[in-house]
């Protein structure tokens, strides 16, 4: 059966609540990142962090995603190629998969996820599969990380201040920091506040900003979203830094994956 972008999956949403004590969703990273990890949960604000969420959780809140770290857990900073950086995850039921602006297929499509997608098409040509998960990206070297990786349901950015880029802007200086070509794509005034430390790394990274590709702002100046071309400009800077351009291409997976 073909799924279409209002269809829900079939059987109901994909269970995406964490089911889990938080700091056991830091367990199993690659040792790249596993230092960090263990940094962050002996710091204060990670614990923090750990006991507000396992609060929620045990107070019946329904928390996403199911893991929060997945952007994590396939690649190293010396593979990541391109960065996008998102704010916060989706939080209605089903939605967050742990990939910054990915949604699984069947899932319906948020509106900055449509237009990242009709970006794509504009920008590269071809067709996309009707779903939503951008994680075959990954494969490609793309890291999709959201600042704050965890959120309530009902409740946008409701764990934004709750100690997560404690860890996060220590992911993102690891990468920085790492020589390999990579470019950074900031989409919107709190993914481009990260600008400046990705320069200060001074690895000669690229960066690629533009107005973020919610309805809001995504046809609006200074740099609007539509129109800007990240995917074929992020592989020109790759190859000028002499590395591989992206495959951007978008794989069908299975509803849920």
């Amino acid at each position: 059966m073909r799924l279409f972008d209002d269809e829900a999956v079939p059987g109901g949403l994909p269970d995406n609540r964490l089911q889990r004590p938080l700091a056991e969703a830091f367990g199993g990273l690659p040792a790249a990142w596993a230092g960090l990890a263990q940094d962050f949960l002996a710091s204060a604000a990670g614990q923090r962090l750990c006991t507000l969420v396992d609060e929620r959780r045990a107070a019946g809140v329904e928390v996403y995603p199911a893991d929060p770290l997945r952007a994590l857990r396939s690649l190293t900073p010396a593979q990541v190629k391109v960065v996008i950086l998102g704010q916060d995850p989706y939080h209605g039921p089903g939605e967050a998969q742990g990939l910054a602006f990915s949604v699984s297929n069947g899932v319906k499509i948020p509106p900055s996820l449509r237009h990242i997608r009709q970006e794509l098409v504009d920008d590269l040509g071809g067709e996309l599969p009707r779903g939503g998960d951008l994680s075959s990206w990954i494969d490609a070297g793309v890291l999709l990380l959201n600042t704050s990786l965890t959120v309530e349901r009902d409740r946008p950015a409701s764990h934004a201040k709750a100690g997560w880029t404690g860890f996060t802007d220590a992911v993102i200086d690891a990468v920085a920091l790492d020589q390999a070509p990579k470019v950074f794509l900031l989409w919107g005034a709190h993914a481009q506040q990260n600008a400046e430390r990705i320069r200060s790394a001074g690895a000669g990274h690229g960066l690629l900003m533009s107005n973020h590709p919610s309805p809001l702002s995504a046809r609006r100046p200074p740099v609007p979203f539509l129109g800007s071309r990240p995917f074929s400009r992020a592989n020109v800077m790759l190859q000028a830094q002499g590395a591989a351009p992206v495959d951007w291409s978008l794989r069908a997976t299975a509803p849920g994956r």
